[in-house]
């Protein structure tokens, strides 16, 4: 993965990309789509100035048992999610994994756990001022620190830690569903 330091040569971004070994043809698919979105924006897919999307780095935050995941009720879009965001000129995804997890969790002492786990391209719906577009994640896993206490931002109407089976009676979407599936066990996030 390199060091976790800010880089703006999307080299990078794609390096880590076509490193990530799909699990299924549905990853395979989303990494393919990822690589040529690389490839047709070399200069800016990893900036917000990206008419059409842009590349973002996401990761579900865990408890230091293992046993909670941290989501937020996003403000704008209405629903739970994983931490994550923009890369803003940033091509180190892991980097703004953990930059976005620290902003939006208050939580300092957080460490990554290895690479991308997963990849997800999803559409960001229009808002006033701002089209719809694409928004290509890439998502990791991250361990708090113990009795790491997440405070929200400005960005989140809640923060909450969710067990697996809490997860069942939460309206959020399958990308979530199956991050908790990936970091609990095939069992969670049904």
């Amino acid at each position: 993965m390199g060091e976790l330091a800010p880089c703006d040569d999307l080299a990078l971004a794609r390096r880590l990309l076509e490193a990530y070994a799909p699990y299924d043809d549905a990853q395979a698919r989303a990494r393919a789509e990822m690589l040529a979105f690389v490839d047709a924006h070399p200069a800016d897919a990893h900036r917000r100035t990206c008419a059409p999307g842009h590349l973002t780095a996401s990761a579900l935050v865990l408890d230091h048992a293992g046993e909670r995941g941290l989501l937020t009720f996003h403000r704008k879009l209405g629903r739970w999610l994983q931490l994550g965001g923009h890369c803003d000129g940033d091509a180190n995804l892991p980097h703004v994994a953990l930059r976005e997890c620290r902003e939006e969790s208050g939580i300092d002492a957080l460490e990554l756990l290895g690479g991308i786990v997963d990849l997800d391209v999803h559409e960001i719906p229009a808002r006033p001022g701002e089209p719809a577009h694409l928004h290509l994640d890439s998502r990791f896993l991250v361990r708090a620190a113990p009795g790491a206490a997440a405070v929200r931002n400005h960005e989140s109407l809640a923060l909450r830690w969710f067990t697996p089976r809490e997860l069942e009676a939460v309206d959020t979407d399958d990308s979530v569903r199956r991050l908790f599936r990936l970091a609990f066990g095939s069992a969670s996030g049904r």
